[in-house]
C-alpha cells in the first residue's frame, strides 16, 4: 500500500516517519475554504478532506492523508500569523490563558473516505511583552497556527496541556496511526 501526505508540513513528516510510516509527500492544491461561522471541528475535517481529495484525484491507488490544525481561543480560530505583529497579538491573547488546538485528519483509499479530529488543551503560562517580542523575533511564530509551536522554542511559554502532545504538534499520529492499521 503506498501512502501518500497531501502536506508540505515538516513537523507532520518528522512525525509519520517516528511513527515508521513509509510515505511520499504530495502538496495539495486546494482552494481550502470554509465558511464563516463553522465550529472549529468541521472547519479541521473540512480542510483536511479538500487537501487529501485535491491529492487522491492524481494517485486514486494510493491511500491519501491530509490534515489542517487550528488553535481556538474564546471562540476564535487563529491561524498562521499575517506578520510580526499579528503573531504579538495572538500571543498576548493566549498569554496566561488555555486554548484548544483542533486537528482534522481525512485519509482517502480507494474512494472511501474517513475524516476525524482531535483536540487538546493547552494552557500559556502569563507572558510578559519582552518574552512576546522575543518569541516573534525569533520567526518561529511566523509559520505556525496560534502563533507558536510547541516542539520549539515555543515550549517555553506553554505550563500544561490536556490531550495528544502530537496533535498540538500538528498531526494525533497514534490515532492516526490506529487508524492505518485498519487499511493494511
Amino acid at each position: 500500500m503506498n501512502v501518500v501526505l497531501a502536506s508540505a508540513s515538516p513537523r507532520r513528516r518528522e512525525l509519520l516517519q517516528t511513527a515508521g510510516v513509509t510515505f511520499t509527500v504530495k502538496v495539495s492544491d486546494a482552494d481550502e475554504h470554509i465558511e464563516p461561522d463553522t465550529p472549529p471541528h468541521e472547519a479541521v475535517m473540512s480542510l483536511a478532506r479538500q487537501k487529501a481529495q485535491a491529492v487522491a484525484k492524481s494517485c486514486p491507488d494510493d491511500l491519501v492523508i491530509g490534515a489542517d490544525t487550528v488553535v481556538v481561543y474564546d471562540g476564535a480560530i487563529l491561524g498562521k500569523p499575517a506578520d510580526e505583529a499579528d503573531a504579538a497579538r495572538m500571543l498576548r491573547m493566549l498569554s496566561g490563558k488555555t486554548h484548544t488546538v483542533f486537528t482534522g485528519v481525512c485519509i482517502v483509499r480507494a474512494g472511501k473516505t474517513e475524516t476525524f479530529f482531535e483536540q487538546t488543551q493547552v494552557t500559556f503560562y502569563p507572558l510578559t511583552e519582552r518574552e512576546i517580542a522575543e518569541y516573534v523575533a525569533t520567526r518561529e511564530p511566523m509559520d505556525k497556527a496560534g502563533a507558536y509551536g510547541i516542539q520549539g522554542r515555543g515550549c517555553t511559554l506553554v505550563q500544561c496541556i490536556c490531550g495528544d502532545y502530537f496533535n498540538v504538534v500538528g498531526l494525533p499520529v497514534a490515532a492516526l496511526c490506529r487508524r492505518l492499521r485498519e487499511y493494511a
